[in-house]
């Protein structure tokens, strides 16, 4: 996640742990989707050790952070369990994000107005690790001040409610809403990153933003890779990006 004009790729290969842990088998491994993923030009790589285990396992962080030629972004919810192994982990990101056992994916961004000194307790361990934090939150004014008051280093802005838009007013209103966020986190000091939802139809014009450091995908590219291979998959999600002018 370096500071760079050019927009960064976060590759999350969650979902291919997840074809793996369906019949509890071997393969496919995240650690070769993380490989090919590189190949195909992301700059990082983001798992997401949830409370349940559905994906991703400790053991394929821990290879992860011991094979991976490029930085890991860990997704954890703020328990003291996930704090501690990030402690231990030590992946070079840490994005703080909400869960609840029975959802399929992050429905939304994480309240971090309502409950700022617990994540601001969970933000200087993880800096004192040596993780760099940033916290996935809506593009809501109160949660980015929020944020920057937390002393975090990143947001990342949720974008579901874009990618899920049903007509193109909503759509556009949404767009609206994160154009204005991705601004006003760049105004409080933040590095603005943006995932959830992104697909090959919908990702170019957040791409466009210049506020925009990084976008995270996953579902989509994945998604792509069963037709394509996953180097195709992310090469083509690059493609995108250069498109929009930020590749």
């Amino acid at each position: 996640m370096p500071e760079t004009d050019a927009i960064q790729l976060g590759v999350n290969v969650d979902h291919v742990a997840a074809i793996r842990q369906a019949r509890l088998t071997a393969y496919p491994d995240p650690i070769a989707a993380a490989e090919a993923a590189l190949r195909g030009g992301a700059d990082s790589i983001t798992v997401h050790l949830r409370e349940d285990r559905r994906h991703i396992q400790e053991r394929d962080v821990e290879k992860l952070l011991a094979t991976l030629a490029a930085p890991l972004n860990l997704e954890l919810a703020v328990t003291e369990e996930m704090l501690a192994f990030a402690e231990r982990a030590r992946p070079a990101y840490c994005c703080l994000v909400p869960e609840r056992r029975e959802e399929l994916t992050t429905e939304g961004g994480l309240e971090v107005s309502g409950q700022i000194g617990r994540i601001k307790q969970a933000v200087v361990r993880l800096q004192t690790a040596g993780c760099k934090v940033s916290l996935f939150i809506d593009a809501d004014a109160g949660q980015i001040a929020a944020a920057a008051r937390s002393g975090a280093d990143m947001i990342e802005i949720h974008t579901g409610a874009y990618a899920e838009a049903r007509t193109e007013a909503e759509r556009e209103r949404e767009f609206a809403r994160i154009r204005d966020g991705v601004a006003r986190g760049g105004d409080l000091g933040l590095q603005v990153n943006a995932g959830h939802g992104l697909h090959y139809d919908n990702t170019r014009d957040v791409a466009a933003l210049p506020g925009v450091a990084e976008l995270n995908i996953g579902h989509a590219i994945v998604a792509r890779a069963v037709f394509t291979g996953l180097e195709e998959a992310v090469k083509e999600m690059r493609r995108l990006l250069r498109e929009a002018g930020r590749g």
